[in-house]
């Protein structure tokens, strides 16, 4: 989000009417979220459907860093979105709201925000981007899409590009897209004159079509909404040649994309103009109204069971943070999805937080962790509708529609807002694990207060940031999704004034003894006075993976009296967490205390601490050590096609594959044990291989011993 501005005219709208921001019937909304793979031309359109629609005067340019969504100034300094953005428009009277969601995959749970606050996908594909590797990350995107659960429509952007091919990549999404039972079908042609000039025809207009139409793609079309809609007269009339109403073949496309069993493909040139009015009228008569929306699962306050939510505008308020940023004063704004009743200023409403998800830290709070939260109060002043940065001012916002609100401040991406008298919470939408581990320092000492203070501001705002304070490297190592993600994080961690460097993350070892030895240890001092007295023998050998330190007891004839020998085991014990070889703390060994000596004046408590410490340290030294690494178990998602690069990437990092099982539909699940230093950088690494499409997840074992070689 960026700076408020919300002038006196801001209720009344851009025309001075309260309906174009904020209407009143949910049958005059669409809310569609903008989905794609990276340079596809996402923020291109919207920036070019909203100048045609009058809601911006002139389109701004992603290089150039002017776009209307493109607001954030990470995502200027990238060139790329990197959080959802909102920007609505008037088309026939029907207020559409944009939501343009990063083509990163590193910012995929931003395309999970975006979904959530929306009804419809429009699905952006370059069409010259077809022989580019498109097909993987268009893939995984559409999957995506799937789970959400959403209709969906196909744009073909980008049709003035010298290698632009319609075909090509209408034919590579039809690839990906087969086994999902969807139907892909231009509901557009493009022609393209002498001059090199473009013009997009929308099909469905015109004459009313017969089955003697010429038009190939026109019949294509029609044939598959009468396929579609099974309705016998239909059939009947166009196999007799009779013409069919165009009217009845719209009503068929709505009923169909609703269904999610045809997906509607138009071609745009966001650049020229072409083909963006006929895209509007496609999400005016197409796409389902916010009342369509199936209802949401949803719990009470401690997590009982709760009646599904309903999208009635005229029901108790229930609505969700879907998203939290800050504008340029560094003040939190919450974008929100209302999905049932109505949002109005001035009202105070109670956050339920999802119990499945563990709530981020609000400002202040120690961002390694926070207690779960019970249900709290906020107040609601101003509701504004986004275009951007700029915060529209608005009356309401009714079910269906997405509004913004500022220092909501209890409340944090994901929590539930809803009346008191109601309280209701929404199930969430699962978050992607944050794997790429950066680690962080502050400059100087003096900049330690402003790195904490800066870190308990990013993990209120970036839900997948976790922030890890590790207890053996003592490092704080920041958890990000890839590296576009680190990239941003650090960026507004050293805006927030913190000056902090990156170093490389260190992974915790241990070590155990090689065999059995003994170790003598002897504290004697003399220096006037009350000296230092205190001998002691030990054993030490080693146990079975995972069962820690055990001090064993076996002095005889009270050669060290009893109260000293909890000396000895407090010294062994220290000295093997701190380890014989700093930083590597000794586990897995049988200390045995069998010999010593006392004195009746100098022998202390302090003493024997010291000699049980000199005891292990010559102990170890003789029996030599063996280091223990950190393995964990890594589950991997691959597709079918590179299943054999994976295992052999897997098999160069000391990786043990354990299992294959089938995954989804032409993936599989491979379960593997691999060394947490091969792990660093596997992130990047396994997207890269798999161009974004595998997934793994990892969970630690144990320590065994360091491979070679």
């Amino acid at each position: 989000m960026g700076a408020t501005k919300a002038g006196d005219g801001a209720r009344r709208g851009r025309n001075g009417r309260a309906g174009e921001l904020a209407p009143d019937d949910p049958a005059a909304l669409r809310s569609v979220a903008i989905v794609g793979p990276m340079a596809a031309g996402k923020t291109t359109l919207v920036e070019e459907l909203l100048a045609a629609a009058g809601a911006i005067p002139r389109a701004g340019s992603v290089a150039a860093g002017t776009t209307v969504t493109d607001h954030d100034p990470d995502a200027r300094r990238q060139g790329r979105s990197v959080a959802p953005a909102v920007a609505s428009l008037t088309h026939r009277d029907v207020k559409i709201n944009l939501v343009d969601t990063p083509g990163c995959p590193d910012f995929l749970a931003e395309v999970r925000a975006g979904l959530r606050a929306a009804d419809a996908v429009l699905f952006v594909v370059g069409t010259a981007d077809a022989a580019d590797g498109v097909a993987a990350p268009t893939s995984a995107l559409l999957a995506e899409c799937r789970r959400a659960g959403l209709p969906a429509m196909l744009v073909l952007s980008r049709l003035d590009h010298a290698r632009a091919d319609e075909a090509a990549a209408l034919a590579t999404c039809r690839e990906v897209a087969a086994g999902s039972g969807e139907v892909l079908v231009p509901v557009t042609r493009t022609e393209r004159g002498v001059d090199g000039t473009l013009t997009v025809h929308p099909l469905l207009a015109g004459d009313d079509p017969t089955a003697e139409d010429t038009d190939d793609l026109r019949r294509e079309l029609v044939e598959a909404l009468i396929e579609q809609s099974e309705d016998e007269a239909l059939l009947d009339a166009w196999i007799g040649g009779e013409p069919v109403s165009l009217d009845a073949l719209r009503a068929d496309l709505a009923t169909a994309v609703a269904r999610r069993s045809l997906v509607p493909v138009a071609g745009v040139c966001a650049p020229t103009g072409a083909g963006l009015a006929s895209l509007l009228d496609l999400v005016v008569d197409a796409v389902p109204p916010p009342t369509a929306h199936r209802p949401l699962p949803a719990h009470g306050p401690d997590g009982a069971g709760h009646a599904p939510v309903d999208p009635d505008p005229d029901g108790p308020l229930v609505a969700e943070v879907v998203h939290t940023g800050t504008d340029a004063q560094g003040s939190r704004v919450s974008l929100v999805r209302v999905f049932s009743g109505r949002l109005r200023p001035d009202t105070s409403l109670t956050v339920c937080a999802d119990p499945l998800r563990i709530p981020a830290p609000r400002e202040g709070d120690d961002p390694t962790g926070v207690d779960a939260r019970g249900s709290e109060t906020v107040r609601v002043n101003r509701v504004y509708a986004p275009l951007g940065a700029t915060l529209r001012e608005m009356p309401w916002c009714v079910a269906g529609d997405v509004c913004a609100l500022t220092r909501l401040g209890a409340a944090a991406t994901g929590d539930t807002l809803c009346a008191a008298e109601d309280p209701v919470g929404l199930e969430g939408w699962e978050l992607p694990e944050a794997l790429l581990p950066v680690a962080v320092t502050a400059a100087d000492r003096s900049a330690q207060d402003a790195m904490a203070r800066g870190l308990a501001r990013l993990a209120a705002t970036e839900t997948t940031l976790r922030v890890e304070r590790n207890e053996d490297t003592h490092q704080i190592v920041l958890w990000c999704t890839g590296e576009a993600h680190a990239d941003v994080v650090l960026a507004r961690l050293r805006a927030s004034g913190a000056s902090v460097e990156v170093t490389d993350v260190a992974v915790p070892e241990r070590e155990t003894v090689a065999g059995p030895a003994t170790g003598l240890g002897r504290h004697v001092k003399q220096s006037g006075g009350h000296g230092q007295f205190a001998v002691c023998r030990i054993e030490i050998e080693p146990l079975p993976r995972g069962s820690g330190v055990e001090f064993v007891d076996k002095i005889v004839g009270g050669v060290i009296p009893r109260a000293y020998i909890p000396g000895v085991e407090k010294g062994v014990r220290a000295q093997l967490e701190a380890g014989v070889t700093p930083g590597r703390p000794v586990v897995d060994v049988r200390v045995t205390l069998v010999d010593g000596k006392a004195h009746s004046v100098d022998s202390s408590d302090q003493a024997f601490q010291t000699a049980g410490s000199l005891a292990i340290k010559e102990a170890v030294a003789a029996a030599g050590t063996v280091v223990m690494e950190r393995l964990y178990e890594v589950e991997v998602e691959v597709d079918d096609a590179q299943l054999g690069a994976v295992l052999g990437d897997l098999a160069s990092r000391h990786g043990r594959v354990v299992g294959t099982e089938p995954g989804e539909p032409g993936h599989t699940r491979v379960r593997a044990e691999v060394p947490e230093q091969a792990l660093l950088r596997y992130a990047v690494d396994l997207r890269a291989l798999t161009s974004g499409t595998a997934s793994f997840t990892r969970r630690f074992s144990r320590y065994e011993p360091v491979a070679s070689g």
